[in-house]
């Protein structure tokens, strides 16, 4: 399976809510702004932390988020450079690998076990919950919530596909 398609979307989601969260006001809406970084802080830890695990290294964290918040600046340069990793990581892994599994043990310390699609997987998942918390709370902010679906990102990226003719009906004459 390719995944470099769903990482290129992950990577487009990540820069339109990093590019929301800046225009933030931040003295009407340091609630909303404190809330972005908290969550953009936990996204880049868990995807740090299971770097370390897909490349078999000891867990930089013991928690998946963080008491002092780094600034916007400094998430937004480590969640681009994960991303950056994670398609240099997909598209250099040799054939095969892909579906191995990998153990390890969550910050809680149980066990889990993987494989390397399904923590790339969970990684864009994960990133894809945490947007949508963000995009509530800029709504509650009053300020501009990017669209950041899939089917967005698919007609941003091919705006053929957007008026590619009339829709065909395919629900059933049963």
């Amino acid at each position: 399976m390719d995944l470099q398609t769903p990482l290129q979307y992950k990577i487009w989601a990540d820069r339109r809510t990093l590019d929301a969260v800046a225009r933030l006001d931040q003295r009407s809406a340091s609630a909303a702004f404190a809330f972005a970084r908290q969550q953009l802080n936990h996204m880049v830890r868990v995807e740090e932390l299971f770097r370390a695990r897909l490349i078999g290294a000891a867990d930089p964290y013991a928690s998946t988020n963080t008491h002092d918040v780094p600034q916007l600046t400094a998430l937004d340069h480590r969640l681009m450079a994960s991303n950056r990793w994670l398609q240099d990581y997909v598209r250099t892994l040799p054939p095969g690998e892909i579906g191995k599994y990998i153990r390890f043990a969550f910050v809680d310390g149980r066990n889990g076990m993987l494989t390397r699609e399904e923590v790339i997987y969970h990684l864009i998942n994960h990133g894809t919950y945490h947007r949508g918390a963000i995009g509530h709370a800029l709504d509650l902010a009053g300020a501009h919530r990017p669209a950041d679906t899939y089917t967005v990102f698919v007609h941003a990226a091919e705006p053929a596909r957007r008026d590619a003719g009339p829709a065909t009906d395919h629900r059933s004459s049963d």
